[in-house]
């Protein structure tokens, strides 16, 4: 049967520093998988959903140990496509501690996926029967063929009635390396998309404003605001707010608001002694469309996506392992 949510983005090995150690501190490094479209996929499958990855990895080891854990989880990973040309993408990490923040170096160049030619994607038939693509800004960063296959994604997407979720993600390190237009091709596709995980410095970024507020609330609502202005199409725009009062100690919150002007708001939870933030809006994006494709409603969704964002900085690695049923108690 095909995906009910396919994911399009690039699966990396993380190499982390054992413990709180700086990078090569001593000799070791701790190997994990993941990459945003690839959490939300694992996530999606722990909580009982048909989902699938669109990529690119090289033909070696590195590759296939990816693909093999990506089947342990149940992520169909038949279309991804091993490929003689590029490498395996990489990044590094240093766990903060206390007041000294953690550190991440991308080791992403000429990557397998970054090299992948964008005309090779059939996206009318990748797309056939799926329910939900979803994507992050992560991907156009990494390259110009990247960024036309994702545009390329979306759009065929929008035309088949496949609903598009998008992750803002901006990273800026990677845009820098790729030299690509960041705003322009953002906006391209955010188009396209019918939810959007973004806050306001990344619609700043895209529209090239500045917006002024108070609180994180209103500045959300004012990003929210000019988002739907900008986006004709677009029904939901959602984030998580975090607080951070060390690197152990967080306070996350989330906020949705709709073309209708409904705003809703999950209050804040404490977060201490956390274990591993990584990937946290990744398991938020995936719990509010589990949210969504299981018939609750916007509340329930965004409520159960601010669980699964708690849980998974309890969670060692980029990915929230854990069940629908962890998350609703």
């Amino acid at each position: 049967m095909p995906a009910q949510v396919l994911c399009f983005g690039e699966l990396l090995l993380r190499l982390g520093a054992p413990g709180r150690e700086l990078l090569l501190q001593s000799p070791r490094l701790e190997v994990f998988v993941g990459g945003a479209e690839a959490n939300v996929a694992v996530s999606l499958a722990k909580f009982g959903h048909r989902t699938a990855l669109i990529g690119a990895l090289p033909d070696n080891a590195l590759g296939a140990a990816a693909l093999a854990e990506m089947r342990r989880h149940g992520v169909d990973v038949s279309q991804v496509r091993l490929s003689e040309l590029g490498r395996m993408g990489l990044y590094f990490l240093s766990q903060g501690a206390m007041h000294r923040p953690s550190e991440v170096l991308y080791d992403r160049a000429d990557s397998a996926f970054a090299l992948a030619d964008a005309a090779d994607y059939d996206w009318p038939g990748l797309l056939s029967g799926v329910e939900w693509l979803h994507m992050s800004g992560v991907t156009p960063a990494l390259g110009a063929q990247c960024a036309e296959a994702a545009l390329a994604a979306a759009r065929n997407a929008r035309k088949l009635g496949v609903k598009v979720s998008f992750d803002g993600n901006y990273r800026q390190k990677l845009w820098q390396a790729s030299r690509g237009d960041a705003p322009a091709i953002l906006n391209g596709i955010m188009a396209e998309a019918d939810i959007l995980f973004a806050d306001h410095r990344d619609m700043a970024v895209v529209l090239q404003v500045d917006f002024e507020g108070d609180t994180p609330e209103a500045l959300f609502v004012k990003a929210a605001e000019a988002a739907f202005r900008e986006f004709p199409q677009l029904e939901r725009f959602a984030s998580t707010v975090r607080v951070q009062h060390s690197v152990d100690h967080h306070s996350l919150s989330a906020l949705m608001l709709t073309r209708n002007g409904a705003k809703h708001r999950s209050p804040a939870k404490e977060l201490s002694h956390i274990v591993d933030r990584i990937g946290g809006g990744d398991a938020f994006a995936a719990g509010l469309l589990h949210g969504l494709l299981t018939g609750m409603d916007d509340a329930q969704s965004l409520h159960f996506g601010l669980a699964a964002a708690c849980l998974k900085h309890s969670v060692p690695g980029d990915v929230n392992l854990l069940s629908a049923g962890d998350v609703a108690a």
